[in-house]
């Protein structure tokens, strides 16, 4: 599956087909499931390492399962890129903003 995608050069927003957007759901939740078992595997040790492991490579297919149906289905993807920053001053002081803009990519050539 991995093969077949173009590599990623940049973050991806995701978006796509609504099978793609359920396995970006996916991912997420177990991403926080996966924060929620750090402090349980590293500080009461009531939960087996290779679990962590396991909801964290678990998360990387769904997301990987993401971008291929998007791929399967001729859906472009959208490029996270940060455009620079620039300073605003607020009251004597100077705050950075960083600015942001969203690339869509062929999956296809």
């Amino acid at each position: 599956m991995t093969d077949e995608l173009p590599e990623l050069t940049s973050f991806i927003l995701p978006t796509g087909s609504p099978s793609s957007a359920q396995l970006h759901v996916a991912r997420t939740v177990c991403r926080r499931a996966e924060r929620r078992m750090v402090p349980l595997v590293q500080d009461e040790e009531t939960v087996d390492p290779a679990a962590l492991a396991y909801v964290n490579r678990l998360s990387d297919y769904f997301f990987t399962a993401a971008r291929f149906v998007n791929f399967c289905e001729d859906r472009d993807e959208v490029q996270y890129r940060s455009g620079g920053e620039r300073g605003l001053s607020n009251r004597g002081r100077t705050d950075s903003i960083f600015l942001r803009e969203r690339v869509v990519v062929k999956l296809k050539k």
